[in-house]
């Protein structure tokens, strides 16, 4: 599946985005097509790990017993250009446009998640 090198490069924390070869474009989550131009010859490029709080909300009761609430999920767009939908961590009160910067969250079969925190 096409999201695999994208779940592979985050057990080595590596942040990446789609970039299509023929148009530059980035995105994020991966896919088979190019949403700038409608290509295929697309390549996994490192990340910088910025970005700002494009919008978020405090989640107070949790889907499931698996989520510890509060939590704060987020848009996050990348200094890429890609929006990704992400949890902030660290302590708030958190802004839109904020500057924030990727951090990870390990997961039981060695990959990570990639949360992010308040850009000093």
């Amino acid at each position: 599946m096409i999201e695999d090198e994208w779940w592979a490069a985050t057990a080595d924390r590596r942040l990446t985005v789609q970039r299509c070869r023929a148009c530059g474009h980035a995105q994020h989550y991966p896919r088979e097509l190019c949403t700038g131009c409608g290509g295929t010859d697309l390549e996994f490029t490192e990340a910088s790990g910025h970005g700002t709080v494009d919008s978020f909300t405090v989640v107070h009761r949790a889907p499931s017993p698996a989520f510890q609430a509060p939590y704060v999920l987020a848009r996050v767009r990348l200094a890429e250009g890609p929006i990704l939908l992400t949890h902030l961590t660290g302590p708030g009160p958190w802004a839109c446009d904020e500057p924030v910067r990727v951090g990870w969250r390990p997961l039981p079969d060695g990959r990570h998640l990639p949360v992010f925190e308040k850009d000093a």
